[in-house]
């Protein structure tokens, strides 16, 4: 892959990873950790490991991001006393 291409995805990683960090809303910093999760794989991919590419995006990018997605989704802003 040219170096322009995987310049450009190390730069999306870095965004990410600080945006991912620096949001206040624990939804969108989850879904900017996908991103991250997601562009890794990418990274992976440019990088000839496809296996570990692969397992990358189903584990990192899918199962657990949809796990923390939704455990987002059923905890309650309020706390209970």
């Amino acid at each position: 892959m040219p170096w322009p291409i995987e310049f450009l995805l190390f730069v999306i990683i870095t965004v990410a990873a600080v945006v991912g960090l620096s949001v206040r809303n624990l939804l969108a910093a989850a879904v900017t950790f996908n991103i991250f999760s997601f562009m890794s794989a990418s990274i992976m991919v440019s990088l000839g490991a496809i296996d570990v590419a692969f397992t990358e995006a189903v584990v990192g990018a899918g199962v657990v991001g949809v796990y923390g997605i939704i455990a987002i989704l059923l905890t309650s802003r309020k706390s209970r006393d």
